[in-house]
């Protein structure tokens, strides 16, 4: 700004203005101070500053450097992002002053959602900055502002410290800063984590396949999107444009679906087979059904809509399928679980004694407990019951609250920031707890308990193996777990099936007494089956000794004496020769009984 007499009162509105500024900072505003601002004013100014070359602006004394971010900090002037980067003005400490009452309620804030010091002096310099580079107040930022800012200073970073951390940890205090703006009122929505944007990708793997294939899939792919859940046509879509680039490159003749064959699926199988899986080795039997079922699914869909591009055959059969696994559920046995509770009340934070102890109780599902919100707990009579979102099934429930959780959350729910503008029940800075810190809290309080790795779904199933070991029915086992259909619940009755338990444990008492009766029996004693013995013993009594064959055995020999040639009786056996025919009659021994009917006959003819 040149020094003319014209222009000399703008020079003095804006020395007043940076001597008021100052005073109501609280900072020195005497005539030293003054006097640099008034030269710098005169002989450079702001357009002139905006003007110079990056080097000569961080290159200017650090007393001119103080005018120059007052004016930044007031909105008299925007810097460049790349000053922001290269020069670090230190904005944050100057914006601090200027705009006290506005600071003070954003740490106060910040604090409250626990945030650190330094962290809360991270987020302050990041906002700072964004709305610097829009020439706004910082109580005047909004989403679109931050957003702006983010993707100017990440530029700026890479173009003067490339491969440093300096984006991820201007990400980091960005994400802060807007939790902590958004429970401070000045934004209107919370944010959210995001994955890294690869629409473009997708969209030009789309357009690698054939025309009319593409155009196919993508259709099918709209019209089930509203009917099935976005996690679940995130699968859907990338099976069927990993199918669609496999035939662009392996099959190029295929242009349509009715131009699919037979060969080429059995093709794509053997590729699924010998292709890695993200995580390393190959595809698991669960993934490879998946996408099977996938494929399967569309075709069989596009079929019954008779559309214009169809299958010209079933491609895709049930036996396509591997065969799944069907393993028991996991569970703790009653000794793994005392340790494990008795580990998880003598930990140090609260989140891991409350979501342990809640998940090992209630038998919620990981995404329930987390879905869980303040107004969760209603009191029903005298008892309490916790409401149970909609979850995986998309069906909510009442389930019975234990009194000692209901201490457990009272006492979450009195450590929780008054201000917070969320209604879930369990936050952290502000922020949703996710599934990883629900992961890490089950898995710190095995680890303690010393019974090796644990996940929060173990849990579940423990419970409903211990309710059912102790005579709690399947309908109420599938009630309190939130299954749609018995056959879900039938899975435990396998793990403790007690009509076999009990049947099990009777024969085995009478197994047992076989190994532990007395090797010999006492003297004189003689039970009924040893009388019934002798008696048939002395039945069966020959001329030079006797039969010892028990009376329940039956014998291939059976009166081979008497039917020898050589066999010689008189009459005075008569009787015993009765005895034994009607023995042989009564216990039907036809056989016998014709033996000693014939030698009846024989003593008769003798005897006339």
């Amino acid at each position: 700004m040149s020094g003319s007499p014209a222009r000399r009162p703008a020079v003095e509105d804006l020395v007043d203005a940076y001597r008021a500024d100052l005073v109501a900072a609280g900072m020195f505003a005497g005539h030293p101070v003054t006097s640099v601002a008034r030269m710098f004013f005169t002989r450079v100014g702001a357009a002139g500053w905006a003007q110079m070359p990056l080097a000569d602006q961080c290159a200017l004394p650090l007393k001119d450097r103080r005018v120059v971010r007052w004016l930044i900090v007031t909105g008299r002037l925007r810097p460049s992002p790349d000053y922001l980067v290269a020069c670090r003005p230190c904005l944050g400490e100057v914006a601090a002053h200027h705009h006290r009452a506005f600071h003070v309620r954003f740490a106060e804030t910040s604090a409250g959602l626990g945030f650190g010091a330094t962290v809360t002096r991270l987020q302050w310099s990041a906002l700072a900055k964004v709305t610097a580079l829009a020439g706004l107040a910082p109580d005047q930022v909004t989403q679109a502002v931050i957003d702006e800012g983010r993707q100017a200073l990440t530029a700026a970073i890479g173009r003067h410290h490339p491969g440093s951390h300096g984006p991820g940890a201007l990400s980091a205090a960005l994400f802060g800063l807007q939790t902590t703006l958004f429970h401070l009122g000045v934004l209107d929505a919370a944010p959210r984590k995001t994955s890294p944007d690869r629409s473009a990708e997708r969209a030009a793997e789309w357009q690698s396949a054939a025309p009319l294939l593409a155009s196919t899939l993508t259709g099918y792919i709209a019209q089930v999107r509203l009917s099935l859940r976005a996690s679940t046509m995130v699968r859907v879509e990338g099976v069927l444009r990993e199918f669609a680039c496999w035939l662009a490159a392996s099959a190029p003749e295929v242009a349509c679906v009715a131009d699919l064959r037979r060969r080429h699926i059995e093709a794509y199988k053997l590729h699924l087979a010998a292709r890695p899986s993200a995580r390393g080795g190959n595809l698991s039997k669960i993934s490879l059904a998946e996408h099977l079922g996938a494929l399967r699914a569309c075709f069989e869909r596009l079929t019954e809509w008779d559309g214009d591009d169809v299958p010209a055959a079933v491609l895709v059969f049930s036996g396509d399928l591997p065969l799944r696994d069907e393993p028991l559920p996991r569970f703790l046995d009653d000794g793994a679980f005392t340790k494990l509770l008795q580990a998880t009340r003598a930990d140090p934070d609260p989140f891991v004694r409350l979501a342990v102890e809640f998940l090992a109780r209630t038998g919620l599902r990981k995404g329930e407990f987390l879905d869980l919100t303040v107004d969760s707990v209603v009191q029903i009579g005298a008892a309490y019951w916790l409401h149970v979102p909609l979850g995986k099934l998309r069906t909510d429930r009442y389930i019975p609250l234990h009194p000692q959780l209901k201490d457990l959350l009272d006492a979450w729910l009195a450590g929780r920031p008054a201000g917070l503008r969320t209604p879930w029940l369990f936050t952290e800075h502000g922020q949703r707890i996710g599934e990883g810190r629900v992961d890490r809290a089950v898995a710190k309080a095995a680890q303690a308990a010393g019974i090796g790795h644990v996940s929060p779904h173990r849990l579940r199933h423990t419970l409903a193996t211990q309710a059912i070991n102790r005579g709690m029915s399947l309908e109420a086992i599938a009630a309190l777990l939130g299954h749609r259909s018995m056959r879900m619940t039938m899975v435990y009755a396998r793990i403790a099936n007690r009509t076999v338990a009990e049947e099990y444990f009777a024969v085995a008492g009478k197994v047992e007494a076989l190994y532990d009766a007395p090797k010999t029996l006492p003297a004189g004693a003689e039970g009924a089956e040893m009388r019934k013995l002798r008696a048939e013993m002395h039945r069966r009594m020959l001329g030079n000794g006797y039969c010892a064959r028990p009376v329940g055995l039956d014998c291939h020999f059976e009166s081979i004496c008497e039917s020898c040639a050589f066999f010689q009786t008189t009459i005075e056996f008569r009787p015993t020769l009765q005895a034994q025919r009607d023995d042989a009659a009564g216990k039907g021994q036809i056989g016998r009984q014709k033996v000693f009917d014939g030698l009846h006959a024989r003593l008769e003819e003798t005897a006339s």
